[in-house]
This record gives C-alpha cells, structure tokens and sequence, in this order.
C-alpha cells in the first residue's frame, strides 16, 4: 500500500488534530467487552484503535485527544502519551455509564482550541477515503445500503441541509453519517456554546448529532460531504458487525506498524475471542437510549452480514 502522506498535500490547513470519543460501555459486543473497551476489539487480529492511529499517522496527524470510560486504564496503558508520533490526551468522564457522546464531546471544549477530527471509537475504513476529511468543516457519509441505520442526511448543492433520525422510508437524497467530521476553530467555538446550553440544562444522554442538526437547519453551520464507498467502511455495534466488519476490512487490509508489544495476545486470548463471536448476536439499534441489551432475541450472526458487493457512490 502506498504512503497516504505522499499523497496528502494540504498546503499546511490540514487538520492534524484527532478527537476519539471512546468511553462508552459496548454492551452489545459484551461479553468481549467486559474484558477490553470497544475500541481495543480486534478486527482479523488488529484492534479497532491500532487501525484508527495507522490512518492518523499516514496523514501525518501530531495530537490526538481520547475520551475514556468503560475500561479507560487499558487503553492509556496500552498507549501511554505518545504513539505513532502523536501526543496523546486522556479526558476521563466520570459518568460515562449514564451519559452519551453529547456529554463526552462537552468533556473536550477545553482540551481542544485548534480545528480537528471528530471520530468515534468503532469504526474501521479504508484509511484512503480520510484524505479528503482533512480539511475543516467536512462530514463523511455514505450511500445507505439494507443494513444501516441511524442518522442519515440530505445534500443539497454539495452542503448538508438537513439530519435526520432513523427515517422510516429513506430515498436516494438520504445519506448515512459515518460518524467522523472535521470541524473549523470558529465552527468548534459556536458548537461549544450550545454543548454549555445542552449540559446545564441537564441533556445528557443524548447524541452530538442533535445539536449539528439544529445548528444546521439554522444556518448557523455548514458541512460539506465526503464520500465514502459503502464496502469500505463499517460501524461496529454487535458481533455480527465484528464478523462484517472483518469481511470489509479485508478488501484493502493494508500493512500495518504495529505498536511494539502490543500484539493482540496481550490483550485477549485468541480462542476467547473467537467464542464470543459465535454467541448468539445482538441486534443493530442505533442511537437509542442506553440500557442493557436484550439477550433473549438472539439474531443470526450470518444473516446481517453485508453483501461482498462493491455500491459506488
């Protein structure tokens, strides 16, 4: 796979800053994350973060800030301050049992005065489509395809004009949110104010994605779409997604700089992993108010697998 930084040439505006939200609990990938946080799951052998900080360093990133919860201690011992030639930044939530990532992104409004990259903790893509993410005020999207869900949003004239939540019939002007966005100094210090609103007035269990859609229908922020290739990336919530997500992975599975002792025996006995994975899978419910589970309607691990059929946008 050739160097992304080679072909990364921003004329010095690229974001080189990162904020990863990675404090929830991942009850729906338990029992593997009563071991690890979500973000330490790997992904044919590579963990969900690893594959996260080789795409950052390609494009030459210098810092990047974490929010920590669930199992916050594994991930700064497996990091520590500096990896991958960047700084790293703990953000500890205290409540991230009871909160969402409204409240983890709040958590953040003093670490971060610089433009950066909004990502979360479960997503795994192919590192090339972050390229065009790297300039501020952009949102990665995707065409919607049978097995997503969640917050989708409309474009108009290259600019998102509108989000929405779990549409009933989507059509093709619909789109999904992959969940990674950059954002500008200027458009980060108006979504601060309205994070400060939503937290005092006690708001906290809900979705960031609120606050950009108001913003957004108001006119008062402006995002423009990067595509990405719907067989190129993956949003991990169940085992079924772990399963599909490694089937996604291997379509452009690059050569990874793995942190040295690191390996994934340090982290999870292979023949645990392996277990969980054929337990019986959860069912994909996006963005819905945190609570437990429910076990007892297993779901076939095969039956939400993707298609191994290439969707161009």
């Amino acid at each position: 796979m050739k160097k992304l930084s080679s072909r990364a040439n921003f004329g010095g505006k690229q974001v080189r800053t990162a904020l990863l939200l990675a404090a929830g609990t991942g009850s729906r990938l338990a029992p593997l994350t009563d071991k690890m946080p979500k973000c330490l799951v790997p992904v044919n052998e590579v963990s969900i973060l690893e594959r996260l900080l080789d795409a950052l360093r390609s494009y030459n990133f210098n810092k990047l800030v974490i929010v920590v919860g669930h199992q916050g201690d594994s991930i700064r011992d497996f990091l520590g301050t500096k990896a991958y030639g960047m700084e790293i930044v703990y953000i500890s939530s205290p409540v991230y049992k009871t909160t969402n990532n409204i409240y983890s992104l709040w958590l953040a409004r003093k670490a971060i005065e610089e433009p950066f990259l909004l990502i979360e903790s479960d997503l795994v893509f192919d590192p090339e489509m972050l390229g065009s993410l790297l300039l501020p005020d952009r949102i990665a999207v995707s065409r919607l395809q049978p097995w997503m869900n969640g917050t989708t949003v409309t474009i108009n004239n290259q600019q998102v004009n509108a989000f929405q939540k779990n549409v009933q019939h989507p059509d093709n002007s619909h789109y999904k949110t992959v969940n990674i966005y950059s954002l500008s100094s200027q458009t980060w210090q108006q979504v601060r104010k309205r994070l400060d609103y939503h937290i005092s007035n006690n708001m906290v269990n809900g979705y960031y994605e609120t606050v950009f859609a108001d913003m957004v229908r108001e006119r008062r922020l402006s995002f423009k779409p990067v595509y990405f290739d719907a067989d190129r990336w993956y949003e991990i919530d169940t085992r079924a997604d772990l399963l599909a997500a490694g089937l996604v992975c291997k379509r452009y599975e690059p050569s990874f700089a793995r942190l040295p002792g690191r390996e994934l025996n340090d982290q999870v006995d292979p023949a645990f992993l392996q277990a969980a994975i054929r337990l019986p899978a959860v069912g994909r419910n996006k963005r819905v108010t945190r609570c437990p589970p429910n076990k007892n309607v297993p779901i076939s691990v095969m039956s939400t697998l993707p298609p191994i059929v290439s969707q161009p946008i």
